[in-house]
């Protein structure tokens, strides 16, 4: 067999398969770039930038925070996530998907050869002379690329605690609490809850000239004057937790965490409340409660906890009433027994539905709002973590302490006419 092989070596010569696989590959090489200019060249042309602009624009018109574009089988499907809740849109041909993605993907300076990893850009734009920044998101489907535009409006957030929804007594304990010189606050729900928006509203009621504030986070969603805000790149080892340690060393006052993704990120952040300084970030729990078990399941002791943890505050979000077509109703009795209605309302107990006009599309909805728990740790409430009471009995505690849960201040603004019962139970256990 090794003579075979040595004459035919001879013969042919010995790189005889790799001389006449190397035009193959070249051709491969070059049809792929070829393809990918053609693409390039089509993202480009003025229909499909027209396209583009006019899916954005429609967006913004209709107050969308999200922009959902998703090949589906035979067609692109348009979303637009508004007030919380996706609405599809007219869909355009299909065969426009790969330029329509490609060119959202060139607007972000995404890699458009690249279709099998999902990747993140950024964009920033101006629509009828307002600036927008849009964050997007691309991940591979067996469709094709499915992309999402997160809208991020710097002149319509509302960063005011009494704009987000907060009533006189939880925004008057959560200005009263981060006054305090340091020690930790943690804002607690699922993701879209409203979370880092009301850390930002913080950051504002804090913001001075005497305050040094610092926040890692990922990603920086609206950029706030006279604050030093880090992107987290974990591409380059600028992780949370590296850049939290090497923040501590910038003599911050204020240190803003995006979220406590990990048992070190929490470590260092309770070092750093237990050394002087206000730490602000982000948690994922369902309640108040729930979230001091969080911690203590993720590795953080209870005594760090205890001493230095000063409030945790849980939200979610939900839709307003259309003020120009909600509609008064009389609940039934067995609905005011069920939900205690009559202990919490101040009069005669009403309620309002959502009827639907021109002026919210049909929807009976027009905007949303904070429904929100806020626990400030007391004595009591740190003997019961030493003791490791759950989440409920945390609870318990805070309410006798004089704490609104989620489900309280949501049916109160269901009395007030700013929501529905519907809308709570939507997003709370009522």
């Amino acid at each position: 067999m090794a003579q075979i092989e040595r004459g035919l070596d001879a013969l042919f010569g010995k790189d005889a398969a790799a001389d006449e696989s190397a035009p193959q590959e070249r051709g491969d090489a070059y049809d792929e770039s070829e393809a990918i200019d053609r693409l390039r060249d089509l993202a480009s042309e003025a229909p499909v930038v027209r396209l583009v602009n006019t899916i954005i624009q429609r967006a913004i018109e209709a107050r969308a925070s999200d922009i959902h574009v998703e090949p589906a089988s035979g067609r692109l499907r348009i979303r637009y996530r508004i007030d919380g809740v996706l609405k599809e849109s007219e869909s355009p041909p299909s065969r426009s998907a790969a330029a329509v993605v490609s060119r959202i993907k060139l607007m972000a300076k995404m890699n458009i050869a690249e279709r099998r990893l999902p990747q993140d850009g950024r964009v920033h734009i101006r629509v009828q002379g307002t600036p927008i920044d849009l964050r997007v998101s691309t991940v591979p489907t067996i469709d094709g690329e499915s992309v999402v535009l997160r809208i991020l409006d710097q002149e319509r957030a509302a960063l005011e605690l009494t704009a987000l929804g907060f009533d006189e007594t939880s925004g008057a304990a959560l200005r009263r609490i981060i006054e305090l010189p340091h020690g930790i606050v943690l804002v607690t729900g699922p993701t879209g809850s409203g979370k880092t928006t009301t850390l930002y509203a913080l950051l504002r009621l804090l913001s001075s000239q005497e305050r040094k504030i610092l926040t890692i986070e990922d990603p920086v969603e609206y950029q706030l004057d006279g604050i030093n805000q880090i992107q987290v790149k974990p591409q380059i080892g600028l992780d949370f937790p590296s850049a939290l340690r090497s923040i501590v060393r910038q003599d911050p006052d204020v240190i803003m965490v995006g979220e406590m993704r990990d048992l070190e990120t929490a470590r260092i952040a309770v070092q750093s409340a237990l050394t002087g300084h206000l730490v602000l970030s982000t948690l994922h729990t369902n309640d108040a409660g729930s979230s001091v078990t969080r911690l203590l399941d993720m590795g953080v002791e209870d005594y760090l906890v205890t001493s230095s943890v000063n409030a945790i505050v849980a939200q979610r979000l939900v839709r307003k009433l259309c003020p120009a077509c909600r509609s008064p109703f009389a609940p039934p009795q067995a609905l005011i027994d069920r939900l205690s209605l009559d202990a919490i309302a101040t009069g005669p107990v009403e309620l309002f539905t959502a009827e639907g006009c021109e002026a919210c599309d049909g929807t009976g909805y027009r905007g949303r709002t904070v429904i929100a728990e806020v626990l400030a740790l007391s004595d009591a409430l740190r003997r019961a973590i030493l003791e490791h009471k759950d989440g409920k009995e945390l609870e318990r505690l805070g309410v006798a302490q004089g704490m609104s849960t989620m489900k309280i201040d949501g049916l109160r603004k269901a009395l007030a006419g700013v929501t529905t019962i519907d809308e709570i139970a939507r997003v709370t256990l009522v």
